[in-house]
């Protein structure tokens, strides 16, 4: 589709801004808002609701940390009197950054409707993409004090892209798309932030549970837990580095990365410092390497040399210490007997793995709650796995070393929270209170 976006920028965001706005009529203004956060137990992705269109229907979807928008299936059963095409050359299609404006020769409906924009929606867990249109409708979420969710709340005009729905192949039984957190404008975090007048900052926490929720946070507030407990008092920060090369499956030149990048320099296993090829944990002129955190890869993903070299420490480490090993189970490749492993407040009794940031003062601790995986009653196995010689990305935190910690995102102040495990704190990312209103 040929490119006929026209407006300028300024004007497209002023356009976008008052049109995101919440109702004139709706005289209460969140601070913060706030989403369940779901562990599916057949496919371990992580799973988020909220609600759409008009009338409102629940909307079930995957949470992608690094996604560039919301995208759902518009082929099946999509109805809504509020669903609006982005006509091309509109302020949407410029914030959106839409990839290119055309027809659409099926009948006229949600996802197919003439002189509308396009982007790419991505589904990242099986890497594929395909054209979908730009489109707003109303989206209504639950407002917070931090804790406790309180009266919902609309933001009328939502920016997301419709898909087809053969994009949902791999993704969880009964998701309707997947939630973009990236940094991007139309992202739910810029979009929430611009409808409400809060600063751009969220934070996730994932339950270790496939039957208890954690938790998101957006805007303003205190990330309080069961029993009386503000996480957010646990935090250290990191600077975030923007990857300037797109790590979507399907991208314009030029573009970014929307996902979350920071900065490893360094790996400690127990007291033992890590010889690794320092060059594979700075990104490259061409996008390649670095440390990204994500939601949609179930656990911690290393590149070759630098899983070799963390897996042969730990298992010297654990020798040590009387630990058999076992037969691998997969996807992991080294497991151990339980019988010789002790359980304390943060997991099994395992050395801990430390990753190193911009100073030897700021550490992301993985205790055995989040290095070790229970794969039978008998058998651990060590929650990391290898990403092949030459990953586009060198190290991947994924969703399990993410559980049970609390991750903040600062967009405006461009850096990364962290708690490192919370159960230290006798604290778990399930115990944020939904039951009652604020």
């Amino acid at each position: 589709m040929a490119s006929s976006i026209r407006c300028s920028l300024l004007f497209s965001l002023l356009f976008f801004f008052a049109a995101a706005s919440p109702s004139l009529q709706q005289s209460f203004r969140p601070k913060a808002l706030v989403l369940p956060i779901s562990k599916d137990a057949s496919t371990l992705q992580y799973l988020t609701r909220i609600s759409q269109r008009t009338p409102l229907v629940p909307v079930d979807l995957v949470v992608d940390l690094g996604g560039q928008f919301l995208w759902v299936d518009c082929e099946q059963n999509y109805v809504s009197s509020t669903y609006r095409p982005a006509r091309c050359g509109s302020a949407v299609c410029s914030l959106a950054r839409a990839s290119g404006c055309g027809d659409c020769s099926s009948a006229a409906g949600p996802g197919c409707n003439n002189n509308t924009c396009g982007v790419i929606p991505d589904n990242t867990v099986t890497h594929t993409a395909t054209g979908g249109e730009v489109a707003t409708d109303l989206v209504s979420v639950n407002s917070t004090d931090g804790s406790n969710p309180g009266r919902a709340v609309n933001v009328t005009r939502f920016v997301f892209a419709c898909a087809p729905s053969s994009l949902l192949g791999g993704l969880a039984k009964g998701v309707e798309g997947m939630a973009g957190l990236g940094r991007t404008r139309i992202a739910l975090p810029s979009q929430f932030a611009s409808a409400f007048s809060f600063d751009r900052k969220f934070a996730i926490c994932l339950s270790s549970s496939t039957t208890s929720n954690g938790v998101i946070f957006f805007g303003n507030s205190s990330y309080n837990l069961l029993p009386n407990i503000d996480a957010s008092q646990s935090l250290a920060y990191t600077p975030l580095y923007l990857n300037p090369v797109s790590t979507a499956s399907a991208y314009s030149q030029g573009e970014p990365s929307s996902e979350y990048f920071i900065g490893v320099t360094s790996v400690r296993v127990g007291n033992r410092n890590l010889s690794l090829n320092s060059t594979l944990l700075s990104i490259d002129g061409n996008g390649y390497g670095g440390t990204k955190i994500s939601t949609v890869d179930p656990y911690t993903v290393l590149e070759s040399s630098i899983f070799a070299t963390l897996t042969e420490a730990f298992v010297e480490e654990v020798t040590a210490m009387n630990i058999t090993r076992a037969s691998a189970v997969s996807p992991f490749e080294y497991c151990f007997s339980s019988a010789n492993i002790l359980s304390t407040r943060v997991g099994p009794a395992v050395p801990y793995i430390y990753l190193v940031l911009q100073s030897d003062q700021v550490v992301w601790t993985i205790t055995g709650s989040n290095s070790m995986v229970q794969v039978s009653q008998d058998v651990l196995c060590l929650g990391f796995v290898d990403g092949g010689s030459s990953p586009r990305t060198s190290v991947v935190i994924g969703g399990y070393q993410l559980q049970d910690n609390l991750v903040q995102i600062d967009l405006a102040r461009s850096r990364l929270g962290f708690s490192s495990t919370l159960l230290g704190r006798q604290t778990t990312c399930a115990n944020f209170n939904f039951t009652s209103n604020a």
